[in-house]
């Protein structure tokens, strides 16, 4: 029965489909943002482990060379590194 009227008038179903339209992004546009969520964002620890050797030895032959290939990734913010 809704489907026969609106068949029978299609310039009126495309003016009450642009009104509803233009009223959800109007509604989207306005909705406010009361809060955001708090969001840590991602890390990754990595770990590494050399029996017998001195914090020198693990940092000049493992610890360099994991920094040099981690500056490559793209959006990465911040990179620290410790030898122990």
């Amino acid at each position: 029965m809704l489907s026969k009227f609106f068949l029978a008038r299609p310039v009126f179903a495309w003016v009450i489909a642009i009104i509803i339209m233009a009223a959800g992004g109007l509604a989207i546009y306005n909705l406010p943002i009361s809060q955001y969520p708090p969001i840590a964002p991602p890390s990754i620890a990595i770990s590494a482990f050399y029996a017998g050797a001195s914090a020198e030895t693990v940092e000049n032959s493992v610890t360099q060379i994991i920094e040099q290939k981690m500056t490559g990734f793209d959006k990465m913010l911040y990179m620290s590194a410790s030898s122990d």
